[in-house]
């Protein structure tokens, strides 16, 4: 029989991975929604398919999964205000973009942010509940570069860090 963790000591040890950051989007019914997610991840070439976890008891989370299509930023270092935003449990959704520079993606019409990185547009093919998340496997449906000289925003030991 396996001894339980200890969930401190258990986000110490997996806070040593280095994660870039994304805030996923979807719109459901004209609403936009948004999250800040670090668990996103490339799956496969063919398909083109990418992944993320949203917590099962997040707002988004319902959201993402009804509306069948998200989208994802990849944020850059001068992003951090975006993460910290989107992070916040109980958030107003009313206002919620409003001053920040962003366009709807072509595709899926869901929210992506200018300066980031990357953008990707996304079809849910496949979800799968795991623990207290469900992954989100996505088909790659658009893809875009708004700002290719930046450099990563990224997160470490539970802190934002500078790629340089």
């Amino acid at each position: 029989m396996a001894t339980a963790l200890d969930p401190v000591e258990y986000r110490r040890v997996v806070g040593r991975f280095a994660t870039g950051v994304t805030v996923v989007t979807a719109v459901l019914d004209g609403e936009h929604s948004a999250m800040t997610c670090s668990s996103f991840t490339s799956v496969s070439l063919d398909p083109v398919l990418v992944l993320f976890c949203p917590e099962r008891v997040s707002r988004f989370h319902d959201v993402v999964l009804s509306a069948g299509e998200f989208a994802v930023s990849v944020l850059a270092q001068g992003q951090e205000d975006l993460s910290r935003r989107f992070a916040v449990r109980g958030r107003p959704l009313e206002g919620q973009f409003d001053g920040l520079p962003h366009t709807l993606g072509p595709v899926t019409g869901a929210v992506v942010f200018d300066g980031a990185l990357a953008t990707l547009e996304c079809r849910t093919v496949s979800t799968v509940e795991a623990g207290d998340h469900t992954v989100v496997i996505g088909e790659v449906l658009g893809l875009g570069v708004p700002d290719p000289d930046g450099d990563p925003l990224l997160y470490y030991e539970g802190r934002y860090r500078a790629f340089r």
